[in-house]
């Protein structure tokens, strides 16, 4: 059973990266990306293609994957997702969707609808046993790399200069640009920083998760579950979402693989029946 938490503790904190850029968009910036799994999905094929194609060790892709995606977000942002700011949520909705058709479309005719896969280094394969609990190696590498992101991403966010000015651009951009604030630079750069890290999570996630053209559309609802029972206001919020829905489906899977998913459905279900604004949401926040 130890094992079983220690998997889903690890597909949390994956799920947890890939989901956070989505949870800082819709709730600092009030914008509803429902193509952030296309950022995810570019970050996975840059690792595949860098390391099937080009013979890129595993780590030196991911770093690769985190700017490529990122300064691919900083792009889409200054020329197609600024002008939707102002726009209301269904247009956000539909607009975002269809990013996502096109990307699954666009993937599938360069590359083609194959999953592809990759191999992570030897050292990074295999279990061992620890206090017999069987600790994957790999999983063990994700939850330490998703949780050191973690702890930076929070500092960044609550400790930090760009911080406070990212707090002030959402309350009030009107006063925040007064106090000489330039707003859309610092959405430039934290759309861009949560682009980035759903690319990451693409790269870390493609041995775990698999990837194939449809990985946008496969995966949204569980970014759209953790952003929503998380609430928006916190990343500690997400964070435990994405802990709690990762430890369900891995023991949801192991016991009753019969059900699929409905063991996650049900749990977010009772969540937002209990706390409608999610876990560390509060009410009446955006």
């Amino acid at each position: 059973m130890l094992t079983l938490l220690f998997d889903g503790i690890a597909y949390g904190m994956l799920l947890f990266v890939l989901s956070v850029g989505l949870a800082v968009t819709m709730g600092l910036m009030n914008f509803i990306n429902l193509a952030h799994g296309a950022f995810a999905m570019a970050g996975g094929y840059t690792t595949v293609l860098l390391m099937n194609k080009l013979g890129v060790p595993f780590l030196a892709t991911l770093p690769l994957a985190f700017l490529f995606t990122a300064v691919l977000g900083a792009a889409f942002e200054r020329t197609l997702y600024r002008p939707m700011y102002n726009r209301p949520h269904l247009d956000q909705v539909l607009f975002s969707i269809g990013l996502v058709f096109m990307a699954v479309t666009g993937v599938d005719y360069i590359i083609g609808s194959q999953q592809q896969m990759i191999s992570v280094p030897s050292w990074l394969q295999g279990r061992f046993d620890l206090a017999d609990v069987g600790i994957g190696k790999y999983r063990l590498f994700i939850i330490v790399v998703c949780g050191l992101l973690t702890v930076a991403l929070q500092m960044i966010l609550s400790r930090t200069r760009f911080g406070s000015r990212l707090r002030a651009a959402v309350d009030d951009p009107r006063v925040a640009r007064g106090l000489g604030i330039n707003v859309n630079q610092v959405f430039l750069l934290t759309f861009a920083v949560g682009s980035g890290l759903a690319g990451l999570g693409g790269a870390l996630g493609a041995e775990v998760l698999g990837l194939e053209p449809i990985f946008p559309l496969k995966f949204m609802v569980y970014f759209l579950i953790v952003v929503s029972v998380g609430g928006t206001t916190t990343i500690t919020g997400p964070l435990l979402a994405a802990l709690l829905l990762g430890i369900a489906d891995v023991f949801g899977k192991y016991y009753a693989p019969k059900l699929g998913a409905f063991i996650v459905y049900a749990l977010m279900i009772a969540i937002l029946t209990w706390r409608p604004q999610g876990l560390f949401g509060q009410r009446g926040s955006k």
